[in-house]
């Protein structure tokens, strides 16, 4: 497992764009074969990937996280934005079809990751807090759950935001997550832009078309910095820092957030003419 330290405001003020991307960025998910974690001081975030194709994956612990097995004392969700796979957990199994997801609450010993088939593998996405109560495990499938569209061509931002796991629907501790999708010929994300204090944020972009790219904006309203993101690649937002994009082409992203709520619109609202 990976570990990633995050900066502060002030410190980010004097970061090369090497540091930025050594620090707000996590490059190397979705090999095949592979379960790859990447453990982020900030909300003590674990953000990782699981690939199995041709014998199952096993979730392990760590010796970083101190716990006999992974979801000891944390929660997981999981979303498959590859081909359909299946997790096995505590014996029970979940199909999942590309954008379906699974909550797996705090206490659940045995996880694994499943192909079903070897030329066409799943690619599951991890993202994990700690949690101090447990839940139930839950399959969402994506199609049955309320799309909210937002935007407009007018201002290139006109996307649908399908919620996965959230106060209203699959509960956790303090888990949060859910996708945007971009509408053809729409590449703007979460404009105009926010911050949240209280809670920090992880986008995760994918369906980004071979050779195109996302700019990332990110760091304190009044001094901004981008990020040049490629596709299957996740940033980390603290909660002083914007989080928003635009692409050279249409794509999707997983929003993921833990902290102090739960509250979906908990948000500080920004201008964009206050942008500097």
């Amino acid at each position: 497992m990976n570990l990633v330290q995050m900066a502060d405001a002030v410190r980010f003020q004097t970061m090369t764009t090497e540091q930025l991307r050594e620090t707000f960025l996590v490059t190397e998910l979705f090999q095949p074969g592979q379960i790859n974690l990447t453990y982020v001081d900030l909300d003590r975030t674990v953000i990782g990937s699981a690939v199995p194709v041709d014998k199952p994956l096993v979730l392990g612990s760590d010796d970083r996280l101190k716990a006999s097995y992974f979801l000891e004392r944390r929660e997981l969700g999981i979303l498959n934005i590859g081909y359909p796979g299946t997790v096995t957990v505590n014996g029970e199994r979940f199909d999942l079809d590309n954008l379906d997801a699974l909550y797996v609450g705090r206490g659940n010993e045995n996880v694994t990751f499943q192909s079903n088939s070897k030329d066409k593998a799943p690619e599951f996405y991890l993202l994990s807090y700690p949690a101090h109560t447990s839940h139930p495990t839950r399959q969402i499938k994506s199609r049955n759950e309320p799309h909210t569209k937002l935007g407009a061509p007018e201002t290139a931002n006109q996307r649908g935001i399908t919620r996965l796991i959230h106060m209203g629907g699959v509960r956790s501790c303090q888990l949060v997550m859910g996708f945007t999708q971009l509408a053809a010929g729409s590449v703007w994300n979460t404009m105009p832009p926010h911050t949240h204090m209280r809670r920090s944020e992880v986008y995760l972009y994918f369906n980004v078309p071979d050779g195109q790219r996302v700019i990332h904006l990110m760091g304190p309203p009044h001094e901004t910095r981008n990020l040049v993101i490629a596709d299957k690649q996740v940033v980390v937002s603290p909660g002083w820092s914007i989080h928003a994009g635009v692409g050279t082409a249409s794509y999707t992203f997983c929003w993921g957030m833990g902290g102090e709520n739960q509250e979906y619109d908990d948000m500080d609202k920004l201008a964009i003419a206050d942008l500097l």
